[in-house]
């Protein structure tokens, strides 16, 4: 049962890590290369839609690798399941602290009501993600290795 817990989670983590990366690297860069209002537009219908399945993947993402780590306690790979969850309250921290912020104040606007700096604000979003997406890759490839 166990085994099945730690592909289960090394899937849902990764799965996730993927969305992730695909909004960083794919879908972003997209947006932001469409013309007049569009990009912005397509960013805040984005982060009303993850805005809402995010944080459920995040926080079961989480529970599921805390309770790998507890339950695999004496296992081979323990550490590196703990250190994953590190990783990943981390990235839920990220979120909360700098991400969420920027996030509920761009799924609101449109080119009518958003303000001046929207474009500073989304690169300082974009920044920010990048940086939660190498997390999770992170806490991925540990979690791949402890498999191994």
């Amino acid at each position: 049962m166990l085994n099945a817990l730690e592909v289960f989670t090394t899937v849902v983590v990764g799965v996730m890590g993927g969305v992730e990366f695909s909004v960083a690297f794919v879908v972003n860069p997209i947006l932001n290369a469409l013309p007049e209002d569009s990009g912005q537009l397509g960013r805040a219908h984005g982060g009303r839609m993850l805005g809402a399945v995010m944080p459920v993947w995040y926080i079961t993402s989480l529970a599921l690798v805390t309770v790998w780590a507890v339950a695999g306690r004496d296992r081979p790979g323990a550490g590196l399941a703990v250190t994953a969850g590190a990783l990943l309250l981390l990235s839920v921290i990220m979120s909360l602290l700098l991400l969420v912020p920027i996030n509920n104040r761009g799924k609101t606007w449109t080119p009518e009501n958003r303000p001046a700096d929207w474009k500073q604000q989304m690169n300082r979003w974009d920044r920010f993600h990048h940086v939660r997406v190498a997390v999770i890759i992170a806490a991925f490839a540990l979690l791949v290795t402890a498999l191994a």
